[in-house]
């Protein structure tokens, strides 16, 4: 790795860190600079997932003012780690084509969910009227697909869980958005541990995207705390929609 390499992936880590805690798809930063500097796909991918993960954690520092208290949020915990295992099993041992043509549709339809909240919500049933089990059900749903989605590839992992907890979580964006930045650390920290031990990971990449990602993430997480929900709901709808058509290109090219 030359001086230019490493100069693209610390503006690529520092760009992913601020991105994933205000909306999430900050690996659609970090990938194709992985990509750039001379990776193969998967190695990318592995890498890719195994240096986000600081970014992450910075995120939840930035946020833990807006996480809320109780057993029911740790019980997302559990069927994050689950379902990221099994995402990361997929990665290792299955073609990936399937699951890139699907994995654009997939962001764009969370996106839209995220975008036409209140509609969905008058078809549904406001947060507030559902039964607590109905909604524990959901909740964990939503948690363990988004987590198989995340241990896979993971780009736009922040949008999908957005989007889905905040149609059913009676509360404000930035609780959601730190929820969000809670459940995609387990998740990283998750995919870290297994591709450490069976994934093909640079880690001279690795070393610079990580310290990187922690910085941004942070920074990321206390600008969230100051936009109005609005505001956060456009930014993260935009940013769904460009990762989803990117992704979409990038498959069917």
């Amino acid at each position: 790795m030359n001086l230019s390499d490493a100069a693209l992936l610390l503006a690529a880590g520092l760009a992913a860190g601020m991105v994933n805690a205000a909306a999430g798809g900050g690996s659609l930063i970090t990938f194709p600079a992985l990509i750039a500097i001379g990776l193969p796909p998967v190695p990318a991918n592995v890498t890719n997932s195994v240096s986000v993960f600081p970014g992450y954690v910075a995120a939840v520092a930035g946020s833990r003012m807006d996480l809320p208290r109780g057993r029911k949020l740790w019980s997302l915990l559990p069927t994050a780690i689950v379902g990221a295992i099994v995402g990361c099993l997929l990665l290792l041992s299955t073609p990936a084509r399937a699951f890139e043509v699907v994995v654009p549709f997939l962001v764009l339809g969370a996106t839209a969910v995220l975008a036409f909240q209140d509609p969905l919500r008058r078809l549904v049933g406001h947060p507030a009227h559902l039964s607590p089990r109905r909604r524990t059900v959901t909740v964990q749903a939503m948690v363990g697909l988004g987590s198989v989605y995340g241990g896979y590839f993971g780009a736009a992992l922040g949008v999908m869980l957005v989007a889905g907890l905040a149609l059913v979580l009676d509360t404000t964006l930035a609780r959601v958005s730190a929820i969000k930045n809670l459940l995609s650390a387990v998740v990283g920290l998750t995919t870290l541990v297994v591709f450490a031990l069976f994934g093909p990971v640079d880690w001279a990449a690795a070393a610079v995207v990580a310290p990187a990602t922690v910085i941004g993430g942070y920074v990321g997480a206390r600008l969230v705390r100051r936009l109005p929900s609005v505001v956060l709901k456009t930014v993260i709808v935009l940013f769904g929609t460009v990762i989803g058509l990117y992704l979409l290109w990038r498959a069917l090219r």
